[in-house]
């Protein structure tokens, strides 16, 4: 069992930069958020199955630093779901590519003066889901980030997200982004 909590408030700090555009009948979302950690701890983070269990909406039965097959298995709904998943990229530690489910993800870090700036691109179903997407990778990489300061706290994923600001952050994504929410949707 988990000593980490979410007790207490949680700031979710400035929107991340982000941007959307079409590509083969779905939509390509692009994160951009700077982290205060060099590419080397980040590109553990996203990589070393220990450490992906405590920010992300899954665990990985394997270490994702190289090419091949792994299964990702969501944490965020009722039951755990596993998605076959297949490492296209693992250019350590700068690129990272892997599917998960229908989506492609690719990662980027950039070393920056202050740490690393991390590029996220997703596919997703629709233009209506980039806000939703945007959102909860916003509040994955701050527990990201909480873990890498030496300060866990329990991922924030599911349902529980809506108790750390989710709603707000979807709805200030939705109008970054120009995609507007449907009549009541949670914001």
């Amino acid at each position: 069992m988990s000593t980490e909590s979410t007790a207490g408030p949680i700031d979710p700090g400035p929107l991340a930069e982000v941007a959307g555009r079409p590509e083969g009948g779905r939509w390509i979302l692009v994160l951009v958020r700077d982290l205060r950690h060099p590419p080397a701890a980040v590109w553990a983070a996203l990589t070393d199955p220990a450490q992906v269990s405590r920010w992300a909406p899954y665990t990985a039965d394997r270490n994702l630093d190289a090419v091949g097959e792994a299964t990702l298995t969501m944490l965020d709904g009722g039951s755990p779901v596993e998605l076959p998943s297949s490492v296209r990229r693992a250019e350590a530690p700068r690129l990272l590519e892997y599917t998960w489910g229908t989506d492609l993800l690719r990662w980027e870090l950039t070393p920056t003066d202050e740490g690393t700036r991390l590029t996220l691109s997703q596919t997703v179903e629709g233009r209506d889901w980039m806000s939703k997407v945007a959102a909860g990778w916003h509040l994955c990489l701050l527990v990201a980030e909480r873990l890498l300061d030496g300060r866990p706290i329990a991922p924030i994923i599911g349902e529980d997200a809506m108790n750390y600001g989710w709603g707000a952050l979807n709805e200030a994504y939705a109008e970054k982004l120009g995609v507007g929410l449907r009549a009541g949707e949670d914001r």
